[in-house]
């Protein structure tokens, strides 16, 4: 993770310092993709990424999966600014028919965990044959551990990032690399 090359950022009001860099986050997503490969070789999941977030890393995983799939998109919202406002709001939600099916959620970054326990409750009333849980990044030190991560691209520091598809109010999606807030 040599990040010394890079200069910080600034989004709206923030400064950002280069944290994890694109060439890191590429070769643990293959990583996982080949994972991914060897456990549903037989079958075909359906991967939900979970917006606005998730979609880079869920193009990119699905890109390195070397297995029959789909993917479908859910909207959920629980932040504001950098700070989380505690309650989850559905925008956008699945028209799949779940019901027997494995099913892969595709995260950017868990932390709490009250998101995807509110998520987990309504995909479960639909019954999925399975459900697998792959997040690029996990923050250990604020999760909850109220249920069970398949795969985590990175754990990291309770600390706000951006970049590879995270953003701060809408800033920062387009990075290809992750940035941490800079804290003098």
């Amino acid at each position: 993770m040599n990040t010394s090359d890079k200069q910080l950022i600034k989004a709206h009001d923030l400064s950002f310092q280069p944290y994890l860099l694109a060439e890191t986050i590429t070769e643990r997503i293959k990583e996982i993709g080949i994972a991914l490969t060897q456990n549903y070789a037989d079958k075909k999941p359906l991967l939900i990424a979970v917006l606005n977030g998730s979609f880079v890393f869920a193009a990119d995983l699905m890109r390195v999966c070397d297995m029959d799939c789909e993917i479908s998109f859910v909207k959920l919202s629980s932040y504001a600014g950098t700070g989380s406002t505690g309650k989850v709001t559905d925008i956008i939600g699945l028209d799949e028919d779940l019901k027997g099916r494995d099913v892969i959620i595709v995260e950017d970054i868990i932390d709490s965990g009250k998101t995807m326990v509110h998520f987990l409750a309504k995909l479960k009333e639909r019954e999925p044959g399975s459900i697998a849980i792959v997040t690029l990044l996990l923050k250990p030190d604020v999760f909850k551990d109220q249920f069970e991560v398949d795969h985590v691209g990175f754990e990291i520091p309770n600390k706000f990032v951006i970049g590879y598809g995270l953003d701060y109010d809408g800033l920062g999606r387009n990075l290809a690399d992750i940035y941490q807030l800079h804290q003098p």
